[in-house]
This record gives structure tokens, C-alpha cells and sequence, in this order.
């Protein structure tokens, strides 16, 4: 059998760091380490290691050769493994499901980065994700956590944001500027939807409520097409779509909370793991 010389991780971790964040010194403040100390890490990596190079220079960036390519792959998958194998022997205890219940705008926009670091972290979790409009995630006894969209003053559990609710139609369409302004929102039981209309015949605004449904997806279908306006949270809001105001005669709306609700009757070490890493996400 041939006898390789052996990759120690930490060469991995920095090469990757590397490649994801586009050169040596943003590399080094990812793995705590000096630019030298980086340098020094590829130059072992490249001669002693591999034996080939890894890196190649064009002027200011620093591109992967084809071996690098190479390399990345399984560097990524050597480090997937190890951290799986030390996740399960030190944390035995961390298998087993949780279910998560969201809207299904914060699953588009926060779920996947959350459920992708946990999946890093603890791969023997199950996870299940149940999409329902806050109203309904609120009348569930089954979920371990949950996370709603509340009124301000009406908050309850742990607050993950503030976000204002703000106007958006697709780049290129102008469906402000028909009479009545047609909308697509989300079915009655949202209080947002309340906020926007409420906020029309304020300023005596004629709207009509064109699009209707349950889900997100489908509300952003109608708004990406250009046949209607809607109002939803700030983060929300995907570049091909454009905010309006007070230059479109549509008023300022409120700020709501988005909140972390645990079931008081399923605690666990698996729940309260799943609950930071949520917390965390919606940071972002």
C-alpha cells in the first residue's frame, strides 16, 4: 500500500477559508490566524502536502488552479466528516426530530442559511419545517418551535427582529399608478394586510384587493409579473422588485415583530440547539 502523508485539518479549513473568502487576508480573520501564518499553512500545504500548486495569482486576485478545484472538493467533504464524526461521539445525545413551524416568507428568506449550518453541526437531527400564516402556527400544540409575526405590543417568547412593512412592486411594471391600486396581499386573518389597507382609506386611496392567498410564493408570482402591489416586511424584499412611497402616493406603514415561540411541553437539549441557531439567523 502506498503511504500518503497525512492532511491535517486545520491546512483544510484554511485553504477553504481561502477560496471562499477570495485571498489570505480575509482567510485569516475567518480562522484566527496572522496573514503569515496563512501564507506558511499554503506553502506546507503546496510543497509538502500536495505537491502541486494550489493558488495562482491575476493581477490583485488569487483564482485556484485546477488542482485547487480539485482539492476544494474534497477538502470540504474531509471537513463535513470530521465534524460530523466528533459531533456524534461527543454529543451522542443530539439525535432525534424537531419541527419547526414559520410562515413561509421567513422559510424562503432565513431558513435556508439556519437549516444548512445546523445540518453541518448536528446531521443526525431530523428536521421537519411545517408552512402555515402565523394565525394558524399559533393554534398548533405539536411544534416544537415556532416562528410568528406579531403586532408590536403583543409580543410573546423570545424576539428575533423589528422590520417595517413597506410597499414593492417589480422593476420595469408601474401598478401604482392605476385606480384603483391593486393589490396582492395575504388572506384576511393578516394583520398586515389590516395595516395596508387601513392605511389607504386613511389618505383616501382607492385599492382593491386584486390577488389573495395563503402564500407567499404566490403572492410574489402576481407582484413579480407586474400586475400588483403588496406590502411586506423590509427583508423580504428580492432585488427584482423595487420599494415605493411618498413619490408614489402610498404612506408610510408600521414596524412588526417577529418572534420565537417554544412549546412549554417538548423542552430539550435538541430544541434549545435549533433555537440559537434561529435566533442567529434572523440577525442577519
Amino acid at each position: 500500500m502506498a503511504n500518503y502523508p497525512s492532511i491535517d485539518t486545520e491546512l483544510l479549513r484554511t485553504f477553504v477559508a481561502i477560496a471562499d473568502h477570495g485571498g489570505f487576508t480575509r482567510a485569516g480573520e475567518v480562522v484566527n490566524r496572522t496573514q503569515s501564518a496563512v501564507s506558511m499553512q499554503m506553502k506546507r500545504l503546496e510543497e509538502d502536502v500536495v505537491q502541486r500548486p494550489l493558488f495562482q495569482r491575476e493581477g490583485r486576485m488569487l483564482n485556484l488552479t485546477v488542482e485547487g478545484q480539485v482539492l476544494l472538493g474534497y477538502a470540504r467533504r474531509i471537513l463535513k466528516l470530521h465534524s460530523e464524526v466528533f459531533n456524534t461521539l461527543r454529543e451522542p445525545h443530539m439525535v432525534g426530530v424537531v419541527k419547526i413551524g414559520s410562515p413561509d416568507d421567513y422559510v424562503m428568506r432565513f431558513l435556508p442559511g439556519i437549516l444548512s449550518q445546523f445540518a453541518r453541526a448536528y446531521p443526525l437531527i431530523q428536521v421537519e419545517v411545517h408552512c402555515e400564516p402565523s394565525e394558524l402556527l399559533l393554534l398548533r400544540q405539536d411544534l416544537d418551535l415556532t416562528i410568528v409575526t406579531r403586532r408590536p405590543g403583543t409580543e410573546i417568547g423570545q424576539l428575533l427582529r423589528q422590520e417595517r412593512l413597506v410597499w414593492t412592486e417589480a422593476i420595469g411594471f408601474a401598478p401604482h399608478d392605476q385606480t384603483p391600486l391593486p393589490l396582492a396581499m395575504f388572506n384576511t386573518t393578516c394583520f398586515c394586510r389590516d395595516w395596508a389597507c387601513n392605511a389607504l382609506e386613511a389618505m383616501e386611496r382607492d385599492y382593491r384587493i386584486a390577488y389573495s392567498s395563503a402564500s407567499m410564493a404566490a403572492i410574489m408570482a402576481v407582484v413579480s409579473a407586474g400586475l400588483a402591489v403588496t406590502a411586506q416586511l423590509e427583508s423580504l424584499i428580492t432585488p427584482e422588485l423595487r420599494v415605493l412611497g411618498d413619490a408614489e402616493r402610498l404612506p408610510l406603514l408600521p414596524t412588526a415583530s417577529i418572534v420565537l415561540l417554544r412549546n412549554p411541553k417538548t423542552p430539550s437539549p435538541i430544541t434549545e440547539c435549533m433555537a440559537d441557531y434561529i435566533a442567529e439567523g434572523f440577525k442577519v
